[in-house]
């Protein structure tokens, strides 16, 4: 069967003939703004199924019907890695979302720093761009973008046993390889326009799950250092092997 070109995520569980009802939103994208109606085929998915190709089975103006019929590929979920990044301007904290959820990263996590200048987020927007990036790049996961949260709060609860990489732009050099490094869970945290503060490095580098690294000889701005320490992680330790 040929892989549908409209891709939708939805809530509900997909299986053969499974019966899926259309938001306001999807119906008025599928009937009104590209023209579909009864008979079109479109790719479900739901961040655990897989991705399904389903059928319009009724249209209307703010509703309608899709029908399971078979599933198109298997559920691919993420390693588990997050990525700690400290917001920035709007279009930009955009991409990083979107750039996120594309590299394969299990959860984003917007936080606060010293030099952080943005003092809230739009927690429902970042989140719905993630998930036009799963739609749009045939991912059938999509990473959960939490709610602007102090960095300091946020390692009082942590985990030790989720290490985390940290972009530390005072160790511009050669990049790292991280070859010696152990699989398991991880987080990649990234700093806001300007880095971190002194007070905020020498903390950092007291604590003993943080793995302070190198992204190369360059100064890189946040949501490109952000793209290259996901990559450089899921090339050695992530789904990229």
């Amino acid at each position: 069967m040929e892989r549908a070109k409209i891709r939708l995520h939805v809530d509900h569980p997909l299986r053969p003939g499974q019966a899926v009802p259309l938001t306001p939103d999807q119906a008025h994208y599928l009937f009104a703004v590209m023209r579909e109606g009864v008979g079109t085929r479109v790719a479900l998915f739901n961040g655990r199924d897989g991705e399904w190709t389903a059928e319009v089975a009724a249209a209307a103006k703010k509703g309608g019907t899709l029908a399971c019929l078979e599933q198109a590929a298997p559920q691919l979920d993420p390693p588990d890695l997050w990525l700690l990044f400290a917001p920035i301007k709007k279009e930009r904290t955009d991409f990083i979302v979107e750039k996120a959820a594309e590299l394969g990263c299990a959860r984003i996590v917007p936080v606060q720093t010293e030099f952080t200048n943005s003092q809230r987020i739009r927690q429902d927007r970042l989140q719905a761009h993630a998930l036009e990036a799963a739609e749009q790049c045939l991912g059938t996961y999509v990473p959960e973008v939490t709610d602007l949260t102090p960095l300091r709060r946020l390692i009082a609860g942590w985990d030790p046993a989720r290490r985390i990489l940290w972009a530390d732009e005072s160790l511009a050099g050669p990049a790292e390889t991280l070859a010696g490094l152990a699989p398991g869970p991880w987080a990649v945290l990234i700093g806001p326009e300007g880095g971190f503060s002194e007070t905020e490095r020498t903390w950092l580098r007291g604590l003993e799950f943080v793995t302070p690294v190198s992204l190369g000889p360059r100064i890189l701005r946040a949501d490109t250092a952000a793209c290259a320490a996901i990559t450089l992680w899921q090339a050695a330790l992530g789904d990229w092997r």
